[in-house]
């Protein structure tokens, strides 16, 4: 087991980027309203520098995919048009990966690009309110829990989020 804070999956720029400390100093510094997402994301980068490897020349890179971050965590910001983030939440059990599976399988027949991210660590989880699993989290929506919804519901859903 591991005794510090586990990485979390960061899209900077065109590549997701796995940053220990992240989920700690988001909660903790990133839902204080009375900074700006600009000068709570310098705080954060700041504080998980430490722990992290990030590039000089990316620093700016970096300070705006925290910004992003905090807008959807405290609900002010959405996604990028075109973006999709799909968070397939769960152990990464034998339903999970069905799930996976199942989303690439429609994301390939539609030729839908997105980021798909297994979600694993159990807080994380339970910040989405998820208290069963396979959950799917679409662009922060939660959609589904519990269960492994079918083709046409997964694809449905995706429509939603593209339109």
């Amino acid at each position: 087991m591991m005794d510090g804070p586990l990485p979390r999956t960061l899209k900077v720029g065109r590549i997701s980027i796995g940053l220990v400390g992240l989920d700690i100093a988001l909660n903790r510094i990133g839902r204080n309203l009375s900074l700006s997402s600009e000068e709570a994301a310098r705080r954060i980068l700041e504080d998980i520098s430490a722990r992290n490897y990030i590039p000089t020349g990316a620093t700016e890179t970096y300070l705006q995919a925290i910004a992003d971050e905090i807008e959807l965590l405290r609900g002010t910001g959405g996604k990028q048009s075109g973006d999709l983030v799909i968070r397939i939440l769960g152990p990464g059990c034998v339903s999970c990966n069905s799930l996976q599976k199942l989303v690439i399988e429609i994301m390939s027949d539609f030729g839908i690009a997105a980021d798909v991210f297994q979600v694993h660590d159990l807080d994380e989880i339970g910040r989405f309110g998820v208290m069963q699993t396979p959950a799917l989290v679409i662009n922060n929506r939660l959609k589904c829990a519990g269960r492994l919804p079918s083709r046409a519901r997964v694809e449905e859903w995706l429509r939603e989020e593209l339109i």
